[in-house]
């Protein structure tokens, strides 16, 4: 497997280390349950640097044509994309579905893009279809996710210019010396940063975090749960390829200027499929599921309507306990309109879930 710059340090603080998508990685430290709620009052120190980070820059030297360019495979406003802001966006497939969630970043002269660490090299291939621009995938950088309401006054003791990030700004700041790319973001439902910067710098920098008053180490597991409770999909799980944006209730992430009638409308692969969705609405949609037990609903858990049908109508896509919900909670694809109850087999058991809008508690991040 491989490891990150903070190996070492995972060990030190007694990470339990379990492999994440080829990568060797802690999915806890004093406690998945203790380190979700730490980051929900205080903050948490995640290691996400199995995340692909990936620079794509335009061949012109003019960085429109990279946007023009990475709009013909993701249904987003790049070309309006201000300098140094950061956007939410999904590669699509010509069926329709999705085959990759990420974020991107304007720096400027090119753009910073973040995938999902199972798909980087898939990404990294699909980008380099395009032939307006160079596609470099950073491997000698870490990427940190510092999250929770006091993540802002930490890092402003090692950065003060962060203080004045707002949600989805994107910048180069310097740490003692390094540069260091600082977005107001992350995958929690707190307000957060992500950082990147040079692994040889990566673990003294954390090791400063983690000697702010507030800060903690977390595992994946906690930013499972906490993604899971502010409704936000995984991919492989509520996102693949048989799953579109307008199902899977991403219609933001496709803006008006796309869409029909928009003056960039189309254009993406699977443009014909999904932007008629939009308008016409999809068989079934993305909700959220509330157990009235305390027994967990997992992963592929077969749904049914009623306690005694015999026709399964989804599967649960991602399911677990919400520490700050208190109680097991869901999200799968259920037919459209579906509402009251339905239930989940576990081990031949039928148990009732109620269906309820996401996200499970609100998002905190600073706009």
């Amino acid at each position: 497997m491989q490891t990150t710059a903070l190996h070492a340090l995972h060990q030190e603080l007694g990470g339990k280390l379990v492999d994440f998508a080829g990568w060797e990685l802690p999915v806890q430290f004093s406690g998945g349950i203790a380190e979700h709620h730490h980051t929900r009052t205080a903050a948490s120190l995640f290691d996400v640097s199995h995340m692909g980070q990936v620079l794509v820059r335009p061949t012109s030297g003019q960085v429109a044509d990279a946007a023009t360019a990475l709009e013909t495979l993701i249904p987003a406003s790049i070309v309006g994309l201000a300098p140094w802001r950061q956007r939410y966006g999904l590669f699509t497939s010509a069926d329709g579905g999705v085959l990759d969630d990420l974020m991107i970043a304007n720096h400027s002269t090119h753009f910073f893009l973040v995938v999902n660490a199972a798909r980087t090299e898939h990404d990294l291939a699909h980008l380099r279809s395009l032939g307006e621009v160079e596609v470099e995938h950073v491997a000698d950088r870490s990427l940190l996710a510092l999250q929770g309401p006091r993540a802002g006054g930490a890092l402003t003791q090692l950065i003060p210019e962060a203080t004045g990030l707002v949600f989805m700004d994107s910048v180069k700041l310097s740490w003692d010396g390094t540069e260091v790319w600082v977005s107001r973001s992350g995958y929690t439902g707190e307000d957060g940063f992500e950082i990147s910067l040079p692994n040889e710098r990566a673990e003294e920098f954390a090791r400063r975090l983690l000697d702010i008053d507030g800060v903690a180490p977390a595992g994946l597991g906690a930013r499972d749960s906490l993604r899971l409770e502010a409704g936000m999909p995984l991919y492989g799980h509520d996102l693949t390829e048989d799953i579109n944006p307008v199902e899977a209730g991403l219609a933001f992430a496709i803006p008006k200027v796309r869409r029909s009638g928009g003056s960039r409308a189309g254009g993406f692969p699977g443009a014909d499929v999904i932007l008629p969705l939009l308008d016409t609405g999809t068989p079934r949609e993305r909700v959220g599921l509330r157990a009235e037990g305390r027994a967990p609903v997992r992963d592929r858990a077969p749904l049914f309507a009623s306690a005694e049908s015999d026709e399964q109508i989804a599967v649960v896509t991602s399911g677990g306990f919400g520490p700050s919900v208190g109680g097991p909670i869901a999200m799968a694809m259920l037919p459209r309109g579906t509402a009251g109850t339905v239930y989940a087999e576990v081990r031949g058991k039928r148990l009732p879930l109620s269906v309820t809008d996401l996200p499970f508690i609100p998002h905190q991040y600073k706009r």
